[in-house]
């Protein structure tokens, strides 16, 4: 079965190759959406459960009808963001698995809120996966914002000064241990240390469904840090109204990452773990006023 599984594969790329020319064109790019749909098509027959033949009878589908699903014309920017990495020697920080936990819960989520900490390579392909939705992006460096915005006009980037350091971690978790740090209160008016009060007012109006954690800089001593970050992301999730927020913090291999998201986000409330990334889901603590800070 397995065998003829691959087959299958083999024969649908064959027949889009067959289409191809040599040289590259950019309308080949077009194409693409039939081989990711079928790769969409054996993910979700895996993690369904579905068995091989199940999944062989939607190639086979796919195999005939292909003409049909590829005359359907893709987004302009879906088409850009394609082109963009065929062609771009820059390539995601975070592995394909670790992306591939951010990316499920995307495709049941989007269009919707998905607040990014940081700036990167990444970052197109996280605002595509989001297609439709609202990504916001924040970041330390207004060079590097500058830099991503003439290459990647598209994207909603906004600037954020930190003013904390990796040196004052323990210091910080251990002031984070009053009362008053786990209060619910809006985040930019609290006076817990680790509250971050520097960012835009919409971020704290926003309720956010997604919250990515991959920023600022925190590899080295007087580098910001992802102390507050951390924290503020685990408030605002806390603060919606009703519903959950998924939250994914990426470096835990890292100290800081590692002990402020356990302490904050809360082991309780972890969903996963793949590699360098950890993915939380916290509730709305709005509907329970006796909720504990962590279950």
């Amino acid at each position: 079965m397995q065998q003829k599984l691959r087959k299958a594969i083999v024969n649908l790329v064959r027949q889009m190759k067959a289409r191809m020319q040599i040289q590259f064109n950019p309308k080949v790019v077009l194409l693409f959406p039939c081989l990711l749909f079928l790769i969409v098509v054996v993910i979700r027959s895996k993690s369904s459960g579905e068995q091989p033949q199940a999944y062989l009878s939607k190639i086979s589908q796919l195999e005939q009808h292909g003409s049909q699903t590829c005359n359907y014309k893709i987004p302009k920017s879906l088409a850009q963001t394609i082109i963009h990495y065929s062609i771009s020697k820059n390539v995601p920080q975070q592995t394909f698995s670790e992306i591939s936990v951010t990316a499920q819960i995307l495709e049941k989520k989007s269009p919707c809120n998905f607040l990014v900490f940081g700036l990167g390579h990444d970052s197109l392909m996280w605002a595509s996966l989001n297609y439709g939705g609202r990504t916001v992006f924040l970041e330390e460096d207004k060079m590097w914002i500058d830099t991503i915005k003439k290459q990647l006009p598209g994207l909603e980037s906004h600037h954020v000064a930190y003013n904390t350091k990796v040196n004052q971690a323990d210091e910080l978790m251990e002031s984070a241990r009053v009362q008053e740090c786990r209060m619910l209160h809006e985040v930019g008016t609290s006076k817990c240390p680790l509250s971050l009060k520097t960012l835009p007012k919409f971020v704290h109006e926003t309720e956010w469904d997604l919250i990515m954690v991959d920023a600022p800089t925190g590899y080295f001593s007087e580098a910001p840090g992802r102390m507050g970050a951390i924290y503020t992301a685990g408030m605002m999730a806390r603060m919606r109204k009703k519903g959950e927020t998924h939250v994914f913090v990426h470096d835990v291999n890292r100290i800081v990452e590692d002990k402020f998201s356990n302490a904050f986000l809360c082991e309780g409330y972890m969903s996963k773990q793949e590699g360098r990334l950890r993915h939380f889901t916290i509730p709305s603590h709005m509907t329970n006023a006796n909720m504990p800070f962590c279950p």
